[in-house]
């Protein structure tokens, strides 16, 4: 019995969580600071990061950009770019710990976080992209799935600190 008690409290407490992290997915303004508070005063440009990624890997860097996409299912990445390029990149955080709201894609922010780059097996590249599919509904058979040599690297920002705001209206 003692352990049932239990349980159903672990239960219970998860879904007081995932409420929660609900409703900051659902968030009508997200402007504002998420995470550790951002402490790099130099920028780095996303174009610089991705053509000369080696200076950077395992460094924490700050990046500046629009919010291209936000993670569907639990707010748990963003895709961001310059204004000046068509190069984007991820910002991955710890579940939970930062979770951007939905309406956060149009806005601008200023990212801090670690540097890092991963590296897929061709199986794993399919199952990325399944995966990313299924956040938004979308599925897909893994054999329609097609692989090419940039699915295989990913370079990506782990985020530990963001600030979200329309254009021109940094705070």
């Amino acid at each position: 019995m003692k352990k049932i008690f239990i349980l159903a409290i672990l239960i219970i407490s998860g879904c007081n969580n995932s409420q929660s992290e609900s409703d900051l997915l659902n968030k009508k303004n997200p402007d504002g600071n998420y995470g550790s508070k951002i402490y790099l005063r130099e920028f780095n440009s996303i174009t610089e990061l991705l053509d000369t990624p080696e200076i950077y890997l395992g460094n924490d860097v700050l990046i500046s950009g629009e919010i291209l996409e936000v993670c569907p299912m639990r707010g748990c990445w963003i895709n961001m770019k310059e204004s000046n390029s068509d190069l984007h990149i991820r910002v991955k955080v710890t579940d939970g710990k930062i979770v951007f709201p939905l309406t956060s894609k149009g806005k601008y922010a200023d990212v801090q976080g670690k540097f890092s780059k991963l590296e897929f097996t061709e199986e794993q590249a399919r199952q990325w992209k399944i995966h990313l599919a299924e956040e938004k509904g979308i599925h897909l058979d893994s054999k329609d799935v097609i692989i090419n040599p940039s699915d295989l690297i990913e370079y990506r920002i782990i985020g530990e600190g963001a600030n979200i705001y329309s254009y021109g209206c940094k705070n």
